[in-house]
């Protein structure tokens, strides 16, 4: 199955509405694909949780439902599996365009998987580096 590297704005994307693409995608796309994300993801998530609630008119219970629903799909790296290689050479492809998105091209370097984001800037930035493992939603789809 193909490898698919989960970025933050993905699941953002799919906790605001379970019933768009992304969010069908993560939720039933097991069968076709194998989801990654590094632990970082949760991070995020809990970071921008009242903001993702209030978008989203999630209640606290509701918020906690779909934050499973959705991850459960999802298996999460713990960074530390990264090779220090893997992460200083993304962290070079990255510097420029947004150093946050480090990781996420660290894990599909260390996966050997495609990494699927929304972001428009990282996804020009890296194919002008000639990162080619990007997948956006409407090919998954």
């Amino acid at each position: 199955m193909t490898k698919i590297i989960v970025d933050t704005n993905i699941i953002f994307s799919a906790l605001l509405n379970t019933n768009s693409r992304i969010g069908q995608i993560l939720i039933n796309g097991k069968n076709y694909f194998d989801f990654y994300s590094p632990a970082y993801v949760k991070f995020e998530i809990f970071k921008h949780k009242e903001k993702i609630k209030s978008i989203g008119k999630l209640t606290d219970e509701e918020f906690i439902e779909t934050y499973d629903l959705i991850l459960k799909n999802i298996t999460i790296l713990n960074h530390s599996i990264i090779p220090t290689e893997i992460y200083e050479s993304a962290e070079m492809v990255c510097q420029d365009i947004d150093i946050d998105d480090t990781i996420f091209v660290a894990v599909s370097d260390f996966t050997k998987g495609i990494l699927w984001t929304g972001n428009l800037r990282l996804i020009n930035g890296l194919i002008k580096k000639g990162f080619k493992d990007l997948i956006k939603t409407d090919d998954l789809y």
